[in-house]
């Protein structure tokens, strides 16, 4: 669950291992929105306990189509003028099971677009320059 207005995001793998995410993220301004699941499902502090980008690999910072990237590197999201982020995206190394698991991590919205590691800097290459943390839950098995 993610605090914000949002109840939930979905997490659904299909049978080649591709993982399809579906929601709505209510709340954010207007524009792009980095989203990356974090290492910790840890809210003790809100949205700061959640720890950096799963990078179980020990990667730089990328993008969704990148060969090489964090694992929780989910590019950005897009919230209209009304404030509300409509998720409907899949990717293809986060996973439900086995060793890339994202099941008790955190997911994160950030406060800016992310540069997907492009800017030219060492920020760019650990956070993507995305910014501060704006919503934030962990994910979980639901009932």
């Amino acid at each position: 669950m993610l605090r914000r207005g949002t109840r939930r995001i979905m997490f659904v793998q299909g049978v080649g291992g591709t993982v399809l995410m579906s929601g709505n993220i209510t709340g954010l301004t207007p524009g792009a929105h980095g989203f990356h699941v974090h290492e910790l499902g840890d809210t003790s502090m809100g949205c700061k306990s959640m720890g950096s980008h799963y990078n179980p690999g020990l990667m730089n910072h990328g993008g969704p189509a990148d060969p090489f990237r964090h694992v929780g590197d989910l590019g950005n999201i897009m919230a209209g003028e009304d404030g509300v982020a409509k998720l409907q995206e899949s990717d293809h190394l986060i996973s439900l099971s086995g060793p890339n698991s994202i099941v008790g991590r955190g997911l994160v919205v950030h406060q800016n677009r992310d540069d997907l590691g492009r800017g030219g800097d060492k920020e760019s290459l650990r956070t993507g320059n995305a910014g501060g943390r704006v919503a934030c839950g962990v994910i979980a098995w639901a009932a």
